[in-house]
């Protein structure tokens, strides 16, 4: 844009992954609401930060409480949602960090939108694959009643839609497994990922 001149810091980014002793990534879970999203993320940065990497949780009612409180929930504002996400992630990436995102995003556009913003060498997609009629029975913030009610407008897979993931790095059939497998899975997949590349390679060398 004009006008704007952004500068190249003097900590380069191979020097903040050394000194972190991680492989930064974005975590990125997806899924309707009453899933399991936010309930796997909080499990997964939990056990990830008792291991001793960096890492943050950014979770959608949070950050529509603060970052994106002047959006609602109609498509396009959805959009600029997730794209304020990807960006933010992407600055804690930059900083060496491990993100975990938990947000409906239902457009395969959006997803798309985050993993061209932080690169797609840094973002693994998680599918939290749970069915609508699972997560009506859970319902445990009680929107979909609400939704059904005509009381909340522009729901995600009652009024709007969900567009599944086409191919996911890793899929969770939250309505078929319990919580702990569905956890263990995501750790096999994300934890691999995260370990220093350039250290892995001069041990295999020794």
């Amino acid at each position: 844009m004009k006008h704007l001149f952004p500068f190249d810091s003097q900590v380069g980014y191979c020097q903040r992954k050394e000194m972190m002793q991680q492989e930064p990534r974005l975590v990125f879970l997806t899924g309707l609401s009453g899933s399991g999203k936010s309930t796997l993320a909080l499990r997964l940065e939990h056990y990830l930060f008792h291991q001793g990497y960096k890492v943050f949780l950014l979770d959608g009612d949070n950050v529509r409480n603060g970052l994106n409180k002047d959006l609602s929930f109609t498509a396009e504002d959805r959009k600029e949602n997730i794209r304020r996400v990807g960006e933010v992630a992407r600055l804690m990436l930059d900083a060496g960090l491990v993100v975990i995102c938990a947000f409906i995003s239902p457009y395969k556009e959006e997803r798309h939108l985050v993993q061209e913003i932080v690169g797609q060498n840094r973002f693994t997609e998680v599918y939290v694959n749970c069915s609508l009629q699972v997560c009506e029975q859970r319902d445990t913030k009680g929107l979909y009643a609400k939704a059904r009610r005509g009381e909340i407008k522009n729901f995600t897979g009652i009024s709007a839609p969900y567009e599944s993931p086409l191919a996911p790095d890793v899929e969770l059939k939250t309505d078929q497994e319990a919580i702990e497998e569905s956890l263990l899975k995501l750790i096999e997949v994300v934890e691999p990922q995260l370990k220093p590349q350039q250290r892995m390679k001069v041990l295999s060398q020794v």
